[in-house]
């Protein structure tokens, strides 16, 4: 009996622990940003709110292999399965039209553990097997303090087997910061390890 209270005590405790980089960030990371960047309230510290992970198909979008391998390729890296994105606006040179039917593209949006044990793997495994790797841009934030970057091949992504990667293609991932700026968000990834380019001198 007393076995089976230590084994579901351990299995509770598994189910409970949190993910690396939240938990970094809720027990050092939140008082450090706070501290450096001058602010009054612990509130107003920069946070990551969710992450979306996208990829288009563009002139590619009737190609069922290719649009298949993107699709897979999303739910491998990410865990969960992608939503297809129709067109917004017509663009005639890709005889693409608002609303039409093909998807032009998949993205997932990922929240809370998720997004963090994936923002682990894309900083610690993913980034350093880019080829000719020299740090990611400063300059990708938006006004809001929003940052994207791009990554040419889905190969730096240990899910991906040999097979899926046959068919190449490339994806961006989209960081969401709450009281985001360029500063404060630039600060808040450094802290988790995002390895920037370095400054030029």
């Amino acid at each position: 009996m007393a076995e089976k209270k230590t084994a579901a005590k351990a299995t509770k405790a598994v189910a409970k622990a949190q993910p690396r980089l939240k938990e970094l960030y809720n027990k050092e990371l939140k008082a450090k940003l706070e501290k450096e960047l001058g602010l009054n309230n612990i509130n107003q510290v920069p946070e990551l709110k969710k992450v979306i992970v996208s990829s288009g198909v563009g002139k590619k979008r009737e190609d069922k292999r290719f649009t298949e391998t993107v699709e897979l390729t999303l739910a491998k890296i990410t865990g969960q399965k992608p939503t297809s994105r129709l067109a917004k606006k017509s663009i005639a040179t890709f005889k693409i039209r608002k609303g039409m039917g093909a998807p032009v593209g998949y993205l997932v949006t990922l929240r809370n553990d998720k997004m963090y044990e994936f923002v682990d793997r894309l900083i610690n495994i993913a980034l350093p097997h880019v080829r000719d790797f020299h740090g990611v841009s400063r300059k990708a934030f938006d006004a809001q303090g929003n940052y994207s970057l791009g990554l040419k091949e889905q190969t730096v992504f240990p899910e991906i087997t040999f097979e899926d990667a046959s068919v190449l293609h490339g994806l961006e991932v989209t960081f969401i910061i709450k009281n985001g700026s360029k500063e404060g968000s630039l600060k808040l990834l450094e802290l988790f390890g995002m390895p920037f380019e370095k400054e030029a001198k």
